[in-house]
């Protein structure tokens, strides 16, 4: 029974009503349950979810369902395992169709979290090598520029061109040691931590970073939100990270809204014969901007990505490496309308391996 409970189903009748959506149902396609629902057709219920709408409609044209199949829901970025049957009537005719379904988001977000691990491992010995090698010569560069900077003081000229590869040197010099960092593992010093506490100090942070100007801020924390178990200087770097992304969105003008509370529990997946669903906390940091074009969305948290000029293409990824080490997850949702918004979701208490 409990099981069950897991589990989506969804049925319509052969004229294309629906008979029945259970709860698990409405929440995955992210709709709000409503008794009326039951005898409209499907298509006006189901209109944001075209993926579901166009399974159940071939439903009385294939021979042969498909069974054990996956679907990903691209409007809400979800994946769902699947089976569809016919419902027969008392001469076996199919008077309607059941869509069962789980949500796989989660697992297979873990699968993908073990690939990119291996990717990054092969990644990782590869960049620390390049970034020895070039920690010195840059060094050098540096030094002696500045020594032909000190030799030259009445040449404006001169002293403008060794200030740019001063410059320059330093920032190379600064992606050479944040490569570094990112290839390293992430060794977490476990505390009992305030989330609250977290985002004051990462807005701070952020602000240090990045000039706010004339943008707004409004941080709304669940009141008695519990403390977790993770890590509050990488939890501050997560959302220094997400929030000078956000100002940076904005440039100068616009809102940031940063949310706290409660999840719903979510079902363990480490395949422990004493799993159950563990209690979560998420955080969300929204800006009104422009939003994140939908063909660069999927490669966001890829390393070395960026669409900055200036950027590293790092700190996206470096965000996702400190959820995954709290054994998180981050989600992003993006339009040109609403603008961005990062949700990140985390236990409130994590695994016993609190390194990788």
């Amino acid at each position: 029974m409990v099981q069950s409970m897991r589990n989506g189903v969804l049925a319509i009748t052969r004229d294309g009503r629906i008979a029945v959506m259970n709860e698990v149902a409405y929440r995955t396609f992210g709709l709000t349950p409503s008794p009326e629902d039951i005898g409209q057709p499907f298509g006006d219920v189901l209109r944001d979810q075209p993926d579901v709408v166009r399974i159940m409609a071939s439903a009385f044209e294939l021979n042969h369902l498909p069974n054990r199949a996956e679907l990903r829901l691209k409007t809400c970025r979800k994946v769902i395992g699947y089976t569809l049957s016919h419902v027969l009537d008392e001469r076996g005719q199919a008077a309607g169709a059941a869509l069962f379904f789980k949500d796989l988001t989660r697992v297979e977000q873990l699968e993908e979290r073990e690939r990119l691990r291996d990717r990054l491992a092969a990644l990782g010995e590869m960049a620390a090598a390049i970034a020895h090698e070039l920690k010195n010569p840059l060094a050098g560069i540096e030094v002696m520029a500045g020594l032909l900077r000190r030799q030259v003081p009445d040449s404006p000229d001169l002293q403008g061109l060794l200030g740019d590869i001063i410059s320059e040197t330093k920032m190379a010099n600064a992606i050479v040691l944040e490569m570094l960092e990112f290839v390293r593992p992430i060794r977490l010093e476990v505390e009992r931590t305030s989330i609250a506490q977290v985002l004051h100090d990462a807005v701070r942070m952020a602000e240090s970073k990045v000039s706010r100007r004339e943008i707004g801020i409004t941080m709304s924390v669940e009141a008695h939100l519990p403390l977790i178990q993770g890590d509050h200087h990488q939890l501050c770097r997560l959302f220094t990270n997400l929030m000078a992304n956000a100002f940076e969105a904005l440039d100068g003008k616009g809102t940031v809204a940063i949310t706290a509370a409660a999840g719903p529990p979510e079902e363990d997946h480490s395949g422990s014969p004493d799993a159950h669903p563990a209690p979560m906390i998420v955080i969300e940091v929204a800006d009104n901007g422009p939003g994140v074009p939908p063909d660069i969305a999927d490669r966001i948290f890829n390393p070395f990505f960026t669409t900055k000029a200036q950027g590293s293409g790092l700190g996206l990824a470096i965000v996702r490496k400190i959820v995954d080490a709290h054994d998180g997850r981050i989600d992003l949702t993006s339009s040109p309308e609403h603008g961005t918004c990062f949700r990140v979701t985390l236990p409130m208490s994590s695994r016993k391996e609190w390194y990788q």
